[in-house]
Parts: C-alpha cells; structure tokens; sequence
C-alpha cells in the first residue's frame, strides 16, 4: 500500500468546493475540525501527497468516497527495469537487500517456506536469526522472487516457486514503522493492502468480519521486528494477538499465512514481553538462519563485476566465514580497490576494520 496519496488531477475542482458544501467556512475550520496542520490540508485540497490515512480521514469529513478520488498508478506499468549502467551496487550493506537479484543463498529455508505457502492450507512459519543475519531481506525475497520479471534476475535464478504466484497476495509490515505501531493504522494498512474496503470504525470486530467475509485467495503476511511491535507498542495487546490467530486458523479457509522475523523463537520472545496470546504457538516451522554455505557465498563473491584471484576469494570466505553481511562488506572493499587501481592489500585492513561492528555474527 501507498504510504501517502493524492488527489486525482481530475478531481481537485470538486475536492476545493467540499469545504464549504459541509459547513466549513475556510480551510482553518477544516484543519481546527480534525485537528491536522493547515499545510496538510492545503496539500490534501491542491493534489499534493498526503499520509494515507490523514487522506481517509479528510475525505471522510468532506463526505467524500477517498477510494474514489485517490489518483492511482497505471495497473499495467511494468516494472522498472534493473540499472545496466553500472549505477547498481553489487554488494549491499547497509541496507536490506529487496531485489532479489543481489540476494544470494538460503536455498534449504526457501524450499522450506515455500513448500509451506504452495499447498492448502498455508501454514505458519518463523525465520530466526541474529541481528543482521538477513532476515529482514530473507521476507523481501519471499515477497518479490515469484513474480519479478526474468530479466530483472540473475541466469539460472530460480524464480518458480509458487504454481500460481499471480493468485498470491503479500504483505509487508515493518513494525519500526511509526504509523504500524498503532492498531487502528495497521488494521488499516492490512485492510488497503487487500483492496477492500475499510470499515468505520476501523477497530477489530469490524476488521475481522471484513477480513473473514473477503479473503478469499492465498495471503501471506509477512512481520518484520515483530520484537518492536511487542515491547514497544501496547495497542498490539493480547486480544489484538488473538484475533489474528482466529483469522488464520479458523476464519479464513485456509488462505492466511503469517511468517514472523525474530531473534528468538515465537513462544520465548512473548513470554519474555509478558504477552500471553496463543498466536506466538501457531508456528510449526522455524527457519534458523546462519551462515551461508560455502558454494552459495562462492556464488556470492562470483557476482563481482571484477573478478577477484583465488587467493582473495579464500580469504574472504575465512575472514566472513561466510555470513552474508561480513561477505558482503569484504567483497565491496575489493571491488572498490580494483576499481580504483589499487595493487597492495589495504583493503583487507580496512575491510576488517568494516566488519568489528558486526563481530557478534562471528561467535558460535
């Protein structure tokens, strides 16, 4: 779903007149009345972008339908195509890695979780892991690898998981994310992401009977820092916890899935946030992430737009012991180094330097 919306271009004329047609006398009315910004209103009246859910609530006051008026994006728009200008970095560490392109390994998880979401009924799953172990990019590759075009993959990447991946709907939610730490926002979000309409009041009876009367294709809802959205987040109580278990065990036939990313397993991590919630007990299969195996990061390293000797591969693969991250981190020191002409070994120094903050992975 779209974090913000606009008006569509034809529609502003009739978005500028709804102030005065429901009582209000000027835009300073509207903005006292729902308590938002006056620039927010002004740029919800002009066709300017506006947080999603500031435009749900202005449209609703002005007794506009915001489906309606919302400008969307061309359905048939295809996807922009992967930069071949060399403008692409091949090595990504700061950042989770979304293309699957640039992802690399956990083939024996991916069998695992994909074997769980082809058949009905979906099942549950968990990836655990350690902080910067690739779980986070292990989701977007589940997202993204069934239906990113082929030429935006890498030869020979194997792209069909799923029979009829068109069918499926996923659903990613990042609980860092200010606006999915309240419950009515992500009941929201949930709700856009399917394409059905939200409910007034938006709370969880309503949200529930949407759901459980409109679900009706295979869903995948993917959780990412479901740690946050338990300590830190205390609208995501119990019964908000035991609601969800209800739709994916017994409300929606089968077609709802959840696959949670933690750094503990589900059961341990609600016990230790005090929460009681039979949901965290819905999991029957734990993906535990660790290293790579040696040919996958080989595969990794090997994807360098400059290949690197045999004598830097070997000591990449004992420096990383090959962890994704640290693979990642050595192999762009080394491209860079080559591309800049450098002939002695500072990179290596510079790229164990790179790697201290994440020397944590190295513990057994």
């Amino acid at each position: 779903m779209a974090r913000s919306l606009r008006v569509a271009p034809e529609y502003i004329e009739k978005v500028k007149s709804a102030p005065q047609l429901n009582g209000y006398p000027s835009q300073q009315s509207l903005a006292t009345d729902t308590g938002f910004s006056l620039s927010t209103v002004k740029s919800f009246l002009s066709g300017k972008p506006v947080d999603y859910l500031n435009f749900v609530e202005l449209s609703k006051k002005l007794g506009l339908e915001w489906q309606d008026i919302a400008y969307k994006e061309p359905e048939t728009q295809p996807p922009k195509p992967q930069p071949t200008n060399g403008e692409a970095s091949p090595f990504i560490t700061g950042a989770p890695i979304n293309q699957p392109r640039y992802f690399f390994g956990r083939e024996k998880e991916l069998k695992r979780l994909f074997n769980l979401l082809k058949r009905h009924p979906l099942q549950n799953s968990a990836i655990i892991g350690k902080k910067r172990s690739g779980k986070t990019s292990l989701l977007h590759y589940l997202k993204n690898i069934s239906t990113t075009p082929a030429e935006q993959l890498r030869p020979e990447q194997k792209s069909n998981w799923l029979p009829h991946p068109e069918n499926y709907c996923w659903i990613f939610v990042d609980l860092q994310d200010a606006r999915m730490q309240s419950r009515e926002g992500l009941l929201k979000y949930i709700l856009e992401s399917l394409k059905v309409q939200i409910p007034t009041p938006c709370d969880l009876d309503h949200f529930m009977n949407v759901v459980s009367n409109n679900l009706h294709s295979p869903t995948v809802i993917l959780l990412d820092e479901i740690s946050v959205g338990l300590q830190r987040c205390p609208e995501l109580d119990d019964r908000f916890w035991d609601c969800l278990r209800s739709l994916a065990t017994n409300q929606t036939g089968g077609n709802l899935a959840f696959v949670l990313a933690t750094p503990e397993s589900p059961i341990d991590m609600a016990h230790n946030t005090g929460h009681s919630s039979p949901f965290f007990n819905i999991f029957g299969y734990t993906a535990n992430l660790g290293a790579l195996t040696e040919k996958e990061a080989r595969e990794l390293i090997a994807s360098s737009p400059i290949a690197f000797t045999d004598e830097d591969v070997e000591w990449i693969l004992t420096q990383s012991r090959c962890w994704p991250l640290l693979l990642q981190i050595l192999c762009r020191e080394r491209l860079f180094s080559l591309e800049e002409g450098e002939n002695d070994d500072n990179w290596r120094e510079e790229g164990l330097r790179q790697m201290k903050p994440f020397a944590d992975l190295l513990d057994s």
